[in-house]
């Protein structure tokens, strides 16, 4: 179960930008078995798995619970999401990447991924939860 989630490098100019609203812009995480590297920015750089079975194209919508800073450290906490196998398997993958759905430019830049080690493959009514630390925060920048 990946624990930290690994940003992209355009993330960094991209929050700088004024790119990302991480409190108000919808997230998603998509998933796909392509290692993701630093440098990809855009949601069209990774290889999504194929949709079905209980998988949407372009991934689960991520709830924000919180975004706020505290004494000059912010965090963003996500809540978890879960996605189900239904009506056969879903996969294989081994990555959730996350990225924000609502930016037209850059279109759909790249936030970071979760890394599940290796491949996984959902059965029918197998679900995956996105397993996001409500303590530590999805992402913290001081």
């Amino acid at each position: 179960m990946p624990s930290t989630l690994t940003k992209f490098n355009a993330f960094v100019e991209n929050l700088a930008e004024g790119v990302h609203n991480l409190q108000s812009h919808t997230i998603k995480a998509m998933l796909t078995n392509t290692a993701p590297t630093a440098a990809n920015a855009l949601k069209s750089d990774i290889t999504e798995i194929s949709a079905g079975n209980g998988y949407t194209a372009g991934g689960a919508t991520i709830t924000v619970t919180s975004s706020a800073q505290t004494s000059g450290t912010y965090k963003l906490v996500l809540a978890d999401a879960t996605i189900t196998a239904a009506g056969g398997s879903i996969g294989p993958f081994r990555y959730a990447v996350l990225y924000n759905d609502t930016p037209t430019s850059p279109l759909k830049p790249l936030i970071g991924y979760l890394d599940y080690g290796s491949s996984i493959t959902l059965l029918d009514g197998e679900p995956l939860t996105l397993d996001f630390d409500p303590s530590a925060g999805a992402l913290t920048l001081a």
